[in-house]
Parts: structure tokens; sequence; C-alpha cells
């Protein structure tokens, strides 16, 4: 049997359980109160039992020790816990510490993030649904592997939907409105400078995510924020992952943009933003 990949050594497999780094899991230290510990006994029993109905075998991976918590602090609910998982294991995609094509199982993702197999399932479920990763019977969740060629189509759907709403809304949004947006551009470029690109991908989303909801269109900015997130995968054989100036040249023509809608530049609105969609082909 095949066990799961190791989020620490990109790209390889072996006994080692998963190593997603503490510092980009970002779950509370009170989701291991002791209320928790004891839905987790529970929930323990019930994976123990419903392990080989969803074919999770995990009797040869190692165990992954617990870091100390306090069990001061207010038990975190189940669908929060659910999110923040969610949202760890989104960041994990980006930084590339969830390698293309490699299966990972909830039961030892859990014992990583310190809590039953359940939420980190439905985590991933959640996933398999936008894209990200495939159910493997009786093992887990493999990461898609994806191309250049998919990375450029989503980038051509991208600029058809939002480069003629941009300048739709260039010609009609005042300029105090573009001000406001400053800071979340400037937030980009801080992620740009210091090189995170998970930190860089969210930064990337919340500006654009910005720009799209002055349109007044939520169905807009749904489809768009879906293929945003999906065009910031890991590829396989693609190019090199984009460092720290790539980033800061892209937070850049985010700065360049805002400072074209506020003055109301078409020509100039119309080149940035299609050579930023360009940039992603």
């Amino acid at each position: 049997m095949e066990q799961a990949g190791s989020l620490g050594a990109r790209g390889s497999t072996g006994s080692a359980a998963p190593d997603i780094r503490t510092a980009s899991v970002r779950v509370p230290a009170q989701a291991r109160a002791s209320d928790v510990e004891r839905e987790r006994g529970v929930a323990s029993d019930e994976s123990r039992s419903a392990s080989g109905a969803r074919g999770e075998h995990t009797h040869s991976e190692s165990p992954i020790p617990h870091p100390r918590v306090e069990t001061a602090r207010p038990v975190v609910q189940r669908a929060s816990v659910r999110g923040q998982i969610l949202d760890a294991l989104r960041t994990a995609l980006v930084a590339g510490e969830l390698a293309p094509g490699q299966v990972y199982s909830a039961p030892v993702l859990g014992e990583r993030f310190g809590v039953s197999a359940t939420p980190v399932r439905e985590a991933m479920q959640q996933l398999a649904l936008e894209g990200a990763v495939e159910v493997v019977p009786n093992r887990g969740f493999r990461v898609v592997r994806r191309g250049t060629r998919e990375l450029a189509e989503l980038a051509e759907i991208r600029a058809l939907l939002e480069v003629p709403v941009v300048l739709r809304l260039a010609r009609t949004v005042p300029a105090a409105r573009w001000a406001e947006l400053r800071p979340l551009a400037e937030a980009a470029a801080r992620a740009a400078s210091a090189g995170c690109r998970a930190t860089y991908a969210e930064c990337d989303r919340a500006f654009h995510h910005a720009i799209l909801a002055l349109a007044g269109n939520d169905q807009l900015v749904q489809i768009a924020d879906d293929l945003h997130r999906r065009a910031q995968w890991p590829l396989v054989g693609g190019p090199v992952p984009r460092g720290r100036a790539d980033l800061m040249a892209d937070a850049a023509e985010h700065l360049a943009l805002l400072d074209a809608l506020t003055a109301q530049d078409l020509p100039a609105v119309q080149s940035l933003v299609r050579e930023h969609f360009a940039d992603r082909a």
C-alpha cells in the first residue's frame, strides 16, 4: 500500500507522515482543549470503524507527536475547526507543501493538526469539489496534477471576464473609491517583498475580489474568485514557482493599475490589465 506523501519533501513519497509547518497551519491551540479531546476520543473510535469503509488504512503510517497546549481557552466549534483546516490545506497547496500526484490520508493529517480525521476529511472533500484533489478509494486524497495548458486556459477565461468589467468600472467609479483599494495593493506588495507565495496569493485574490465587487455582480465575483484560486495551484512539469522578483513585479502592476484607474486613463488601464493576465498564461 502506498503511504501518504510528505508535505515537507515536495513531490517525494515515503513512510514519514506529512509535515505541514506549524506556521502555515494556523489552527489555534484551543482546538486541543479538553472538551475537544473528549470529542476526539469519540471521533477516533468512529474513524477506526469507518476507516475500513473509506479505505484509509493508517496502520503503517508513523504517528506524529502532539505539541503541548493550554486547556483553559474557549473551545472552537467543529464548523470553525473545519473552516480553519480548509484554510490551512489551501495555504499548503499554494505553498507547494501538498505535492501534485501525492496521496494524503485524513487520519494522518488529522494527527498533525491535532483534530480528528472528520474535519480534515470534510475539508478535503471540499477541495475535491473545487477540483484541487481527487478521492482515491482505500487510500485518501490525491493532489491533482495540472499542466501549463490548464493555467493558460484559466488565464484566458479570467481575462475574458475581468478585462471588460475593469474597463467599464474605469469609466464610472470615482477616484475616491479606487483610493480605498490601495491598502490591499500595498499589503500584496509587502507579501511579495517578503517572498511568501501563500500570503501573496491571498492578498492577490483579495485585491482582484475588491475590484470586481465594485461591479455589484455577486455571481461574477464568485466565478472569478474560483478561477483565480484554481490558477494558484501548483503545476507538474511547469515553470519554476514564482520567486520574490516575480511577485514584486506582479504587485507593482496592482499599484500601477490603481494609478491609471484613479486618473481614468483608459488606454493605460486596458494595457495594464491585459498584461497582468498575459503574465499568467
